[in-house]
């Protein structure tokens, strides 16, 4: 069975979110056309970064590992520790795809930052270096079909 789709402007005309529904009622917001450019305007120029569609948004991979992602219009990365909590202190919050369902290592990047591209090209070169020192995901070998 497949989901639906709800979409939703601001009143002030500016910004569209679409949404996809899951069965079961789970919303995953979709990217709007700026805020994907925004994404990839930020992804490094690194032979070891490549960039693949995550449930209608996208994020950005390293040996295999998530270091970064768009989700909706949130720009997320994934740091270390100490610079989670650096950036909790200057206006990044938790990553939560679901509501109260935080992904751990994971952290939202202020909105605001948008007009700031010299502070984010620093956090995502973090993450990137962060992500790039975890061991390389295996891939999953595919099930085979009965």
């Amino acid at each position: 069975m497949g989901g639906h789709i709800l979409a939703a402007a601001s009143a002030s005309g500016f910004s569209c979110s679409l949404w996809l529904v899951a069965p079961g009622g789970m919303s995953i917001p979709k990217p709007d056309a700026e805020s994907k450019a925004y994404f990839e305007s930020l992804v490094p120029d690194d032979p070891r970064v490549g960039v693949r569609p995550m449930f209608g948004n996208v994020a950005a991979f390293v040996n295999g590992n998530m270091f970064m992602g768009l989700f909706g219009q949130d720009v997320f990365l994934r740091l270390s520790e100490a610079d989670r909590e650096s950036l909790a202190k200057e206006g990044g919050g938790p990553f939560e795809p679901m509501p109260g369902r935080a992904m751990s290592e994971y952290m939202t990047i202020p909105g605001k930052w948008r007009r700031q591209p010299g502070t984010v090209e620093r956090w995502v070169r973090r993450s990137l270096d962060f992500s790039g020192q975890l061991p390389p995901k295996e891939k999953k070998p595919r099930k085979k079909k009965s």
